[in-house]
């Protein structure tokens, strides 16, 4: 074989390996329906901000509740998943997952928002370590690496939530109906997956696994996730904003933005596991760090929706293997625990995720979107220096 294919061989056979094992392809679901039924509210956080007459700041505040709701199940996860085991704790968090998507799409009232994404980060949070912790358990019991491809999975339901959404906006079916009906395909799915995921090894977790003290490797892990993770929250929750707000684009071009991220994101991931080895994990978080970051100066220097959605594309290929790779990392670093250094890099990655697009709405108040949106990249950029320096185990 010559030395040109061997890159495409091994992405195909990955995806074998991956689509082939039926408890590899559970967790995977897991993974793309919970980003499938997340999407779908943050296409409507547009509509939401008009129907409650929100300004870029006041969006930001509220938008606060969800990593709250994060912090305070972060002492409680360990506990709960060796209480009910991963598998239920995926399960129970998917169901009370899709029920409070439900409130802040329907809110009414500022009080109710808040209510809802409060609870939304109690879930998120739950379910986040939940399946990435299974995710390890199938690579363990069945000698495979998927955890790329996993997150792949992730971004594949987020294009199905912005094409989804994309057409329920432009028929102009209420947002709550659309919710709602996201909601119940995503139900049914988690009842149908759920005798696999009771079938796969459990590694015991460590019973003081729930948080530990960041040491300098784990602390540097954590910059660099929370900087992917801005990047991911800021197509989640301000891509479809600034196209219809700041660009002036109708709604089912601005659903499109993350449409954009979330393809380019979906390959990276897919082909993740094929291409790591070769390209090398420290080299591709510096690459993607600059990669993103290139394309969000893109949206912002040249305002366009082509270019926007260009730049979300670009964002999309940059923060693609960011969190397979330190998701990986966190569970190998040396003298902690690796359940403990997996919780502790994904409760601070999460709050990047979701506390980064309200500090972008504070930035958006003070001095525009356009800042905001620079900012993510001024933390991409800050991510692929430090990443010259991350011991990857």
């Amino acid at each position: 074989m010559n030395s040109s294919a061997q890159p495409i061989h091994s992405f195909t056979r990955h995806l074998s390996v991956f689509f082939s094992d039926v408890q590899a392809r559970a967790v995977g679901l897991v993974f793309a329906t919970e980003s499938l039924v997340f999407g779908s509210w943050v296409a409507h956080i547009p509509h939401v901000k008009e129907v409650l007459q929100l300004s870029e700041g006041q969006l930001g505040m509220t938008l606060f509740a969800m990593p709250a709701g994060l912090i305070t199940m972060n002492p409680l996860t360990a506990w709960i998943v060796s209480k009910l085991g991963q598998a239920n704790a995926c399960f129970w968090a998917a169901i009370a997952l899709c029920c409070s998507l439900l409130i802040p799409v329907n809110a009414t009232n500022v009080p109710m928002l808040v209510v809802g994404l409060y609870l939304v980060g109690l879930c998120s949070a739950l379910i986040n370590v939940a399946m990435n912790t299974l995710a390890t358990d199938v690579e363990k019991a069945n000698n495979i690496v998927i955890m790329s491809s996993c997150h792949g999975m992730w971004s594949v339901g987020g294009i199905l939530s912005s094409l989804v959404a994309g057409i329920a906006i432009a028929n102009h079916v209420p947002p709550g109906l659309h919710v709602a009906g996201v909601a119940i395909a995503v139900l049914l799915i988690t009842f149908l997956v759920r005798p696999v995921l009771l079938s796969i090894p459990v590694v015991p977790p460590e019973k003081s696994a729930s948080f530990v003290r960041p040491n300098l490797d784990l602390l540097l892990m954590i910059f660099i996730g929370l900087a992917v993770a801005m990047g991911e929250g800021l197509a989640f929750d301000w891509s479809a904003v600034y196209l219809r707000d700041t660009l002036k684009t109708t709604s089912q071009v601005a659903a499109l933005g993350f449409g954009a991220f979330s393809l380019t994101m979906t390959l990276g991931r897919f082909m993740g596991d094929a291409i790591i080895p070769r390209i090398g994990a420290r080299r591709w978080l510096l690459l993607g760090g600059l990669i993103g970051a290139a394309g969000l100066v893109l949206a912002v220097v040249i305002p366009t929706p082509v270019a926007a959605l260009i730049g979300f594309a670009l964002l999309g290929a940059g923060s693609s293997l960011g969190a397979p790779i330190l998701y990986s990392a966190a569970l190998r670093i040396p003298n902690i625990a690796p359940a403990a250094g997996l919780a502790t890099f994904a409760t601070f990655s999460f709050v990047g995720f979701l506390a980064g697009p309200p500090i972008i709405g504070f930035i958006a108040e003070g001095f525009g979107l356009n800042w905001g949106v620079l900012f993510v990249a001024f933390m991409l950029l800050g991510s692929a220096l430090i990443s010259r320096f991350v011991k990857l185990f």
